[in-house]
């Protein structure tokens, strides 16, 4: 009989035959008994009493679990319980010598209807890509092709600065305040406004002292709000050339024939894409934030734990990709986590529902037109598509990617929609 302790535990009182599990436990022995190794015997000539002896408590333990685990599994499908993460056996009491008793608890899936979002709003981003943007877009691939030339004249804001630099503070150098053959674009940030406005008007060959203070906020506390002095010598003063749009430059993109207009096509093609996939990410998350609003659903703990675990194995990888060093021993703890934990296993149960409810599964054509459109920005588009498609496991993140798809578009039609024009570069600028 099933017993319910809150809306999602369940615990089951099962039994086993004891004498089923003994000639269990005795076959498992005569198994190992033909290739154990024990001194003084050859393998197969092992004592079942010596066998019993050495590992007859352990086979007992084992052969009881895969006992219990099979009532387990048996009770569950005769009931149709839709079990969620493993269940935790404990012993009962029993009257009968000849069985063994066992409670098993565990979580089930919790049933429930998806809410109406029939009065959301959803505001849906209208776009169009510009002439403008275009032009933005093949200025910043310029950019990222700037030659640098040396050049005999002062340093002017933009150009970059070759240079040896010491700092002292209180006249001692300072940890991290040497650098050499350093180079130093000025005005772009990557040091100190003051300490980069002190190398503008510097020519090649120039040694240049002076004092600075560094920002009251700055990351190393043993130098925030401190006065310091630098001394630095200027190898080379060199200034940016960037490509001409010409054959060449279109080439470098890709483009074989070289003709700028196909690349200025290509690269207005690749922005609408990136739109698209923009907009779309936005309605997801307004439609998956009023799913979960509007329905009320209980969330199964061992979910939460499952997905805890998830974002924590995230947060160890990402923080090994962003600093190269293994967070080691540090544990972080589960409250870090829960709440995001869920509220991905609500919009999880959410979506499952609803595909299940409104039959919104990826058809197969579905999974290769999206396929297909992602491998357009690629040089060769069916390599791409071949590449998920041997294997599984990518080909399922794909067919995720449909659903999701398929569930904000049936959203579409329930909720109310404001369509809201917004230029492209906001829209990428401010894309979560």
């Amino acid at each position: 009989m099933t017993e319910q302790s809150s809306p999602l535990e369940r615990s089951l009182t099962l039994t086993v035959t004891l004498a089923a599990v003994h000639a269990d436990v005795e076959k498992r022995l005569k198994q190992m008994g033909r290739t154990a190794r024990v001194d003084g015997f050859r393998p197969g000539k092992v004592p079942m009493r010596m066998l019993q002896g050495m590992y007859g408590d352990q086979m007992m333990r084992d052969a009881l679990g895969d006992a219990a685990q099979a009532s387990f599994q048996a009770a569950v499908q005769a009931q149709s319980l839709r079990v969620v993460g493993a269940p935790t056996f404990a012993s009962a009491d029993s009257s009968d010598a000849a069985q063994y008793a066992f409670t098993a608890t565990f979580e089930v899936f919790p049933e429930f209807v998806p809410g109406d979002i029939s009065g959301a709003t959803i505001e849906r981003p209208v776009t169009e890509v510009t002439d403008a943007d275009v032009d933005r877009t093949i200025d910043i691939l310029r950019k990222q092709r700037t030659r640098w030339v040396s050049v005999a004249r002062a340093a002017e804001s933009g150009d970059r600065v070759l240079m040896d630099f010491k700092g002292f503070k209180d006249g001692e150098p300072f940890e991290g305040g040497t650098g050499e053959k350093q180079f130093c674009v000025l005005g772009a940030g990557q040091f100190l406004a003051d300490f980069e406005t002190a190398l503008t008007g510097a020519n090649a060959g120039d040694s240049r002292s002076f004092d600075m203070t560094f920002p009251a906020d700055y990351q190393a506390p043993g130098l925030a709000g401190q006065a310091v002095r630098f001394d630095v010598f200027v190898h080379d003063v060199q200034m940016p050339v960037l490509p001409e749009l010409d054959t060449e430059f279109a080439q470098s993109l890709g483009i074989e024939s070289g003709d700028t207009t196909q690349m200025r096509t290509e690269i207005k093609g690749n922005l609408e894409r990136e739109a698209k996939k923009r907009i779309q990410a936005r309605l997801k998350d307004q439609v998956m934030k009023a799913l979960v609003e509007a329905t009320t659903v209980d969330i199964p703990k061992a979910l939460v734990g499952f997905e805890i675990q998830r974002l924590r194995e995230n947060a160890r990888q990402d923080w090994m990709q962003r600093t190269g060093q293994d967070m080691g021993g540090m544990n972080l703890p589960d409250n870090l986590f829960e709440e995001q934990a869920r509220r991905r296993v609500a919009v999880g149960l959410v979506l499952s529902e609803l595909v299940q409810r409104e039959k919104l599964s990826a058809s197969a054509d579905q999974v290769r037109a999206l396929l297909q459109e992602q491998a357009e920005s690629y040089e060769q588009p069916e390599e791409m598509v071949r590449w998920y498609y041997e294997d599984p496991e990518r080909l399922r993140e794909v067919e995720s990617v449909v659903l999701e798809d398929n569930v904000v578009s049936w959203a579409l039609t329930k909720a109310q929609v404001a369509d809201k024009s917004i230029a492209f570069q906001d829209l990428i600028g401010n894309a979560a």
